[in-house]
């Protein structure tokens, strides 16, 4: 290591500058490395090192032929990959070839301007894909290392410190963060010219419209946030923690899907409100932050008594108790929701039910059948309740375990986990219950969302991560409308309380740390949510709503986006007013004595007497004795006087009177 270091303080300067220049672009290129096509990263990765090695060697740059061979490659890439040139991420895979690509023809200051403001640029783009704390305190430091190399390509000949570059860049950096926190407070925010693009989150995972079940060998718990709830008061038991998500109604036999709304049925598949929702209990108020998930869902508590408010967004209920928003949510949301957990919905007459919740694809799962069957024999009754509990008993007593390594299902999925595997996740498990119940001909249904969550002791959120994600089911019974059953609960009943829940598995580092010491472990992580937490709250949620409420805060009755630049537009007017105020004061301040002098060499090069800048007084009235002779003899005493005013001062010798005097010199022409 020290090695390395001789020998880099050893470079050139020019050498060491372009070196320090492409950490820079690496560190801005970095986080774009999971979502950049593998060849673009690759081809970034051996540009920046070809451009490092033709730093440190002294060899020559490419020629034209390499940069343009380079660039239709970088543009083939592109086509191949998105089948066009145009969007966000061909856009961003573009340019950030062309970054690298012109470091391989940095040759003078003119051109690493050119790399300054590209890089710039391409540091914008990371905000593209997430607006996190992370990506935002690395480009925090990307913007000082671009600065740093600004002020560095403008300091003078010679070896300057680079440090002494980084001390200038963020003092400029500082000078400019009040102008940044102004127009981030009052610049008006216009939806939905505010925020992400629409495919900011295509690819994410979480929740899905859709379940496939025993598709997967495994399930890797992703461990991320998928919402932050803080409730008013004392949250409710974890148990009851219910985010209702989509329901899944039309069955293939290994795909759950929503139900489609048939023309003509008298349950709209969109309302503002359920009149077949009757809630009952005391009212459970939170604040919901959901991360975006680039779908047009909202996640409630089970079940919400009144319509979410979120900013500038419709909302509406489905037929099935899941609120919708008008577009999808592509940037972080916070809304206040009221839900109560206690509550019935739905028909309460069996013919109101669609058949739908009924069906089943024909010819599968044959000894699923039989066991329904065989349940209905030993509940002579026919009591849908009854018959309910028949089936969780067994579900109790029957060996069955929930696991994340169920391994592939066939296409059987119910006959296997009621006989062959008897184990799997949530969804195996709600998919067998619903199927066994349609097979008694009880309504039923699948429900998806999250169950549970975690406090934050630092901040009094309560976490939901994506590892929270959760499959129940919905029965309907006679009188009492969709009950909701968690077959899940009856398999592994830890997963719906405090203790036994799965968690995502730790990284080499994490889990080491964790074995060592875990309560700091969990410390840490718990105070970076916060952190977070913070971050998307205060920043990430600044809307233009909350600029209004600023803006009421400080008296506006009716505030709208116009008072806003008003407010904007009155703030710069000020500053820039006390800015021409500070400089006039600047320059009154400057050294009086200075200044006179100053006027009086002035006046003599007018009269055409050559008056150097360095000239003291005594110097000067010399100059004017010998050019003017006695009729600047005043002029000459004059300069004496202001010198002695200066260095020995003589009683009753001020500076004011000395202008006055100035005012009435007969000066020589």
């Amino acid at each position: 290591m020290l090695k390395l270091a001789t020998r880099l303080a050893a470079l050139p300067r020019e050498a060491r500058d372009t070196l320090f220049l492409l950490v820079v672009v690496g560190w801005i290129v970095l986080p774009h490395a999971s979502h950049l096509p593998w060849w673009c990263s690759l081809l970034v990765a051996v540009v920046l090192a070809w451009r490092a090695t033709v730093a440190v060697t002294g060899r020559p740059l490419p020629g034209r032929l390499w940069l343009l061979a380079l660039l239709a490659l970088a543009l083939l890439g592109t086509w191949w990959t998105f089948r066009t040139l145009l969007g966000r991420d061909p856009g961003v895979s573009l340019i950030v070839a062309l970054l690298a690509l012109k470091t391989l023809e940095l040759r003078a200051r003119r051109d690493a301007f050119v790399v300054f403001f590209l890089g710039f640029f391409t540091m914008l783009t990371n905000f593209f894909f997430s607006q996190s704390l992370a990506v935002a305190t690395a480009m925090l430091v990307a913007l000082l290392g671009l600065l740093t190399a600004l002020v560095n390509a403008h300091l003078p000949v010679g070896r300057p410190p680079l440090l002494q570059a980084a001390r200038t860049a963020a003092w400029m950096a500082l000078l400019g963060a009040p102008v940044m926190a102004v127009l981030f407070v009052l610049f008006p925010r216009f939806a939905p010219l505010w925020g992400m693009p629409g495919d900011a989150m295509a690819g994410r995972s979480g929740l899905s419209a859709q379940m496939q079940v025993g598709t997967m060998a495994t399930l890797a718990l992703d461990d991320s946030i998928a919402l932050r709830v803080r409730f008013e008061g004392q949250p409710p038991p974890q148990s009851a923690m219910y985010f209702r998500g989509p329901v899944l109604t039309q069955f293939d036999g290994r795909e759950w899907r929503p139900l489609v709304p048939r023309l003509g049925t008298r349950f709209p598949p969109m309302r503002i409100q359920d009149p077949q929702l009757q809630v009952a209990g005391a009212p459970v108020r939170y604040e919901l932050t959901l991360e975006p998930n680039n779908r047009p869902w909202l996640l409630t508590l089970d079940a919400p008594s009144q319509p979410p408010q979120v900013p500038g967004m419709d909302t509406a209920m489905t037929s099935d108790l899941q609120w919708v928003v008008s577009r999808p949510v592509v940037d972080l949301v916070r809304y206040r929701a009221v839900s109560h957990l206690e509550f019935r919905h739905g028909p309460q007459r069996r013919g109101l039910v669609l058949p739908e919740f009924t069906q089943l694809p024909p010819d599968r799962n044959p000894r699923t059948m039989d066991l329904a069957a065989r349940l209905l024999r030993e509940n002579p009754s026919g009591d849908p309740a009854a018959l309910v509990e028949a089936a969780l008993n067994l579900l109790r007593t029957g060996g069955y375990r929930y696991t994340l390594e169920p391994g592939v299902y066939g296409d059987e999925t119910a006959d296997e986990f009621w006989f062959d595997r008897k184990e799997g996740f949530c969804e195996h498990i709600a998919s067998a219950f619903v199927v066994l119940m349609r097979a008694m001909r009880i309504p039923s249904r699948v429900v998806t969302g999250y169950q549970g969550g975690q406090p934050n002791a630092i901040d009094g959120f309560w976490v939901v991560r994506q590892s929270d994600a959760h499959a129940w089911t919905e029965v309907w019974l006679e009188g009492r409308g969709w009950v909701r059953v968690d077959p899940t609960g009856a398999v592994a009943p830890g997963r719906t309380g405090t203790f036994q829940r799965l968690v995502a598995p730790r990284g080499v580092f994490a889990g080491t740390l964790e074995s060592v010491n875990p309560n700091l472990t969990a410390m840490v992580r718990a105070a970076w949510e916060a952190m977070n937490n913070a971050w998307n709250q205060r920043i990430l949620n600044y809307t233009q709503s909350r600029q209004l409420n600023l803006l009421r805060s400080l008296g506006f009755e009716s505030p709208s986006w116009e008072d806003l630049s008003r407010v904007l537009i009155a703030i710069i007017v000020i500053v820039a007013s006390a800015g021409a105020l500070w400089s006039w004061w600047d320059r009154i301040q400057h050294d009086p004595w200075l200044r006179l002098l100053g006027r009086a060499r002035r006046r003599l090069r007018e009269a055409g007497l050559q008056v150097g800048n360095a000239a003291p007084p005594r110097e000067i009235a010399h100059l004017v004795s010998t050019r003017f002779g006695e009729d600047a003899r005043g002029l000459a005493q004059w300069l004496l006087k202001l010198e002695a005013q200066r260095y020995a001062r003589a009683p009753g010798t001020t500076l004011s009177a000395l202008r006055r005097e100035f005012t009435q010199l007969s000066w020589p022409r």
